[in-house]
């Protein structure tokens, strides 16, 4: 048992109750996507951590009171303008308490007075407000813009002695604001460059711009640049810069646009300060490809020359540094890593011959082995014996030997280790990939499923949840949440993670028909859900789109147990396992969805023999 002092952040939903009897779907739809866009990623910049989710609220901690306090003034400013153009009975709302005091930790999950005295303060708090104890406000004092407004003195429930609370004033962002660090901070967002080359199938450039752009002015420790995972979900919307500003906290708003024409490209760029609407700087370029760095880099020291930021001198070094020279190698890498995102044996095998190809026309190019990597330890899960884990090690050791600072590479050095069974070692990759960046989806996915495959879901589901913030389009990681929940015994959370996890799945299925992914990921949430004739609907569409992919026929067989079928479940487990990994037999032992056929005998004989006979496959290659 540890203890420790930390800072308890306490939120829930005003009037739950009441929206989710006014409309239950939307209600929880809403409730996800704030959480996903918003609430979750701000936690996560300011150094917190998601100790668990009850239905509609959240219990985070964090290692800085200042940064707690930050925290909640952002998510509550945005949560306003949010809400601007809702009406007023179908807005969701959060309460938020503050508490400094000492916790007692145990398996993830903290106790004690401190934690009780947080969820006291939240009750208090008006709705889209703040309630502090005098601890809190005592350490924050002046080091934020921030005003505290003394309530008196309250006795709460099962708080022993009164309570001096206060009230957090939330003042407008302004032009020099101080973030937690206490030093003068730009805040600025980069906007998805929109592709005007018309066609759509030229997305994966404009989004590639945009993602490195926002990756090099990262670099820079005054500037503080919204995630990739916040901006890209304006992609494609029409939104005035000033009600985006006031959404995201920033002052500053760079946005752009990609034409590319033959061997040119022409890219334009404007920075807007939203506090006056001013354009602060503009310019155009038409090039030839090969000069595609070059503008990046133009673009990234005209806005560090306009915002007057002093640039430290590994800065320099780190925003002058190009991934490859060679800009068909970089388009190529480009479309791999759009193609990995969809979670199939085809679209892998697709990516990684585009990440093989930006090898072959740049051998020193440490993304793209990265890449590989991920693709081969991907496509591990249909076809074990096609990918030596040799393979795997040796791609992800090239990408760290060219590039010792990059988190792909960490990342894909981690799975593979894991895969390999060198969990020490794995568990270091991961947390020197996160590190390099906190919001790397393959970091918080692949060490999300670290820890499950060891039985820890209280770790699983905070980097499962992180994962589930970064990419909007993931529905995997919702579907992983949903089993880690059921797992802990957490059935409000479970319910909540299988709704977000179908809503995903099914926006994924629209875009991709021809995707099995999402139909038998979709079937397990309606499984979880209670919804047995929709799951079995979901399972047949899965099946008849793909009748050999064994992803399927476990995720299907994972229905089968939810539902109670345990001869069907068995039947097709007994079909797999045999082709299955000690890798992936080590998730059937851990996964939920099978407890209902845990203890059956024919159950437990299949997989101590599946475990055996890879075991001697994987040590003789025989």
């Amino acid at each position: 048992m540890e203890r420790r002092l930390s800072a308890i952040l306490a939120a829930d939903v005003v009037g739950y109750s009441r929206l989710m009897g006014i409309d239950e779907s939307g209600t929880l739809q809403a409730l996800n996507r704030h959480r996903c866009e918003l609430v979750d990623i701000r936690i996560s910049d300011y150094k917190g951590r998601i100790v668990k989710l009850t239905g509609d609220g959240i219990l985070a901690e964090f290692q800085s009171v200042v940064n707690a306090v930050a925290c909640a003034a952002e998510i509550q400013r945005s949560m306003a303008a949010r809400n601007e153009n809702v009406p007023k009975d179908e807005r969701v709302e959060f309460r938020i308490g503050i508490n400094l005091g000492d916790v007692v930790v145990e398996n993830g999950d903290i106790f004690g007075d401190g934690v009780n005295l947080a969820a006291r303060l939240e009750r208090i708090a008006a709705p889209g407000g703040i309630a502090v104890s005098a601890s809190v406000r005592d350490q924050v004092g002046s080091r934020l813009n921030l005003g505290f407004e003394f309530i008196g003195e309250h006795m709460l429930k099962n708080i022993r002695q009164p309570v001096q609370v206060y009230t957090v004033s939330l003042a407008p962002p302004s032009s020099a604001r101080l973030v937690a660090q206490n030093r003068n901070t730009c805040f600025i967002a980069v906007l998805p460059f929109t592709n005007m080359s018309g066609d759509a199938d030229q997305d994966y450039f404009s989004d590639g711009i945009t993602e490195d752009i926002i990756t090099d002015l990262s670099k820079i420790s005054s500037l503080h640049v919204v995630p990739r995972n916040t901006i890209f979900t304006y992609k494609g919307i029409s939104v005035k810069v000033k009600r985006l500003a006031q959404e995201l906290g920033v002052r500053y708003v760079l946005e752009g646009s990609v034409r590319i024409v033959g061997n040119r490209v022409r890219i334009s760029g404007q920075l807007i300060d939203t506090a006056n609407g001013d354009h602060l700087w503009a310019e155009r370029y038409d090039r030839d490809m090969t000069d595609i760095f070059a503008i990046q880099d133009e673009i990234t020291h005209a806005i560090v020359g306009q915002l007057k930021v002093r640039l430290l001198p590994e800065e320099k070094k780190a925003i002058a540094t190009e991934p490859t020279a060679n800009v068909e190698a970089y388009t190529y890498y480009l479309r791999g890593r759009q193609l990995s995102h969809t979670w199939t044996k085809s679209y892998l095998q697709l990516a990684r011959r585009m990440f093989c190809k930006a090898v072959e026309l740049d051998p020193d190019y440490a993304r793209a082995y990265a890449g590989i990597a991920d693709c081969d330890a991907a496509i591990r899960d249909w076809a074990p014996d096609d990918v030596p884990l040799r393979r795997i090690l040796d791609m992800s050791a090239r990408a760290l030997a060219l590039d010792p600072d990059l988190p792909e590479a960490h990342a894909s050095h981690g799975l593979a280790f894991h895969q390999s069974g060198y969990d020490d070692r794995a568990a270091a990759a991961f947390e020197r990939a996160l590190a390099l960046d906190p919001n790397l989806f393959e970091a918080n996915f692949h060490y999300a499923r670290f820890f499950f495959m060891h039985g820890n879901f209280a770790e699983s589901v905070q980097y499962f949840t992180r994962a589930a913030a970064i990419r909007p389009d993931d529905y995997v990681s919702p579907i992983h949440l949903m089993s880690a929940y059921r797992s802990l015994g957490r059935v409000l959370d479970t319910e909540n993670w299988a709704r977000l996890g179908l809503l995903r799945a099914e926006r994924a299925l629209n875009v991709n028909p021809e995707n099995s992914g999402p139909a038998h990921r979709g079937a397990l949430a309606l499984a979880h859900l209670g919804d047995a004739a929709r799951a079995r609907d979901w399972a047949a569409r899965a099946i008849a789109i793909d009748p050999d992919d064994i992803v399927a026929q476990y995720n299907l067989a994972c229905v089968y147990s939810v539902l109670g079928d345990v001869d069907q479940s068995i039947d097709l487990l007994e079909k797999l396992l045999p082709n299955s990994s000690v890798y992936h037999i080590k998730w059937f032992d851990n996964d939920s969805d099978l407890d209902n056929i845990r203890d059956d005998p024919r159950f437990r004989k299949l997989l101590t023999a599946a475990m055996m006979q890879r075991e001697r496959v994987e040590r003789t290659g025989s």
